[in-house]
C-alpha cells in the first residue's frame, strides 16, 4: 500500500510517499481501507519532534482515519499513529460505525476535533448556560465546532480568529463576539468586547497569547490548555492561581482512550447533533494523499479554515 513515511523530523518536506507492506488484521481492530485522513496540529508536532508523546522513525503520521472494513462497514476511528496511508487499524473502542446521514468529511471533522471540543467544553471546563467562554482559531477545525457546542449550551461566545473572512466565518457559526487573535492587546480587547472578563476560556496558542487569555478570565474562572501552536509554552505561577481562584487545566484526548464511556458519548452526541442540524463542521480543504506535505505548510501557516484531510485515492 502507500503511505506517508518519515525517515527524519523536520519541515513538511520529510513526509515523503512511500510504498509499505499491507497491514495484517490485528485482533480487536477493526482493518479499514482508508478513504480519507485527518491532517491536525498534533502532525505537525510529531513532525518537528515536539509532541506530547515520542514517536520512532520512520513513521507514518496520522492519528484519525474514516474508511471501510472488508464487508463494507464504513467506520471513523483514532489511531496513535499511522493514519496517512491507503490502509489502517483503528481499536475497537477508538472507532464508531457512521450513521449513513453522515459524509466521510463530516465523520472525520467529528472524531479527534470534535471530541476534542466536546470535552474542552463539557469535561474540562464544565461550561453552563449564561457563561462567557473564550474560543480560539474559531474558524479552524476544532474551534468551529466548540463555536457551535458552546452557542448549544447557552453561553456568551467571544471568538477569536487572525483575519476578517475568519471572524466573518465565526459570526455566521453563531458567535456573539468576534476578536483579532494577534491583536498586540488581545486581554483589553477581550474584556471590552465581553463587557468584562470571562467565566471560562479555551487556550491552544502557548506564549504570550497564553498569558493574553489568561488575563481575561475572571475570578474563580476556568481555562483549558490543549496546545502550543506557536511552539512556545507557557508557564503560570501558583500565587497567580491562589490569588484568583483560577483552574488551569490541560487536555490532551488520548487520556480518554482507556475510557470506555467518555469518547462514546461524545461521538454519538456529535453524529446525533449533526443529523438534527445543530452542528455543521467546516470542511476545509482536501489534498491527495502525495501532497500531505502541502496539507501541512497550509495548517502551519494558518491560512486554513475548516478541517483538512488526505485523499488516499490521490
Amino acid at each position: 500500500m502507500r503511505a506517508i513515511r518519515m525517515e527524519r523530523f523536520g519541515g513538511p518536506e520529510v513526509l515523503e510517499l512511500a510504498e509499505v507492506p499491507d497491514l495484517e488484521p490485528l485482533r480487536g481492530h477493526h482493518l479499514l481501507r482508508v478513504s480519507r485522513a485527518g491532517v491536525n496540529y498534533a502532525d505537525v508536532h510529531v513532525r518537528g519532534d515536539s509532541y506530547l508523546a515520542p514517536v520512532t522513525l520512520p513513521y507514518t503520521p496520522g492519528n484519525e482515519v474514516v474508511g471501510r472494513t472488508a464487508d463494507g462497514k464504513r467506520f471513523v476511528g483514532l489511531t496513535q499513529g499511522g493514519g496517512y496511508a491507503e490502509q489502517a487499524l483503528v481499536h475497537r473502542l477508538t472507532s464508531w460505525e457512521v450513521p449513513e446521514e453522515v459524509s466521510d468529511e463530516q465523520a472525520l471533522a467529528l472524531c479527534l476535533q470534535g471530541n476534542s471540543a466536546y470535552h474542552l467544553l463539557h469535561t474540562v471546563v464544565g461550561l453552563r448556560a449564561g457563561e462567557k467562554v473564550v474560543i480560539p482559531a474559531a474558524a479552524g477545525g476544532l474551534g468551529s465546532i466548540a463555536v457551535q457546542l458552546a452557542k448549544e449550551l447557552g453561553a456568551t461566545v467571544i471568538a477569536l480568529a487572525s483575519t476578517e473572512d475568519k471572524r466573518r466565518l465565526a459570526e455566521k457559526l453563531g458567535a456573539d463576539i468576534v476578536v483579532d487573535s494577534t491583536s498586540d492587546n488581545l486581554t483589553e480587547d477581550i474584556t471590552k468586547a465581553a463587557g468584562g472578563q470571562v467565566q471560562a476560556a479555551l487556550e491552544m496558542t502557548g506564549g504570550a497569547t497564553f498569558h493574553s487569555v489568561l488575563d481575561a478570565v475572571a475570578n474563580r474562572g476556568r481555562l483549558a490548555v490543549y496546545g502550543y501552536a506557536s511552539g512556545e509554552t507557557a508557564e503560570v505561577p501558583t500565587k497567580v492561581l491562589m490569588e484568583r481562584s483560577i483552574t488551569v487545566a490541560g487536555f490532551w484526548l488520548p487520556s480518554l482512550f482507556s475510557d470506555r464511556q467518555a469518547l462514546r458519548t461524545s461521538m454519538n452526541a456529535l453524529f446525533g447533533a449533526v443529523h438534527e442540524g445543530s452542528l455543521h463542521p467546516v470542511l476545509g480543504q482536501v489534498y491527495p494523499l502525495n501532497e500531505a506535505s502541502a496539507a501541512h505548510a497550509n495548517l502551519a501557516a494558518r491560512t486554513h479554515t475548516g478541517k483538512l484531510s488526505l485523499d488516499t485515492a490521490g
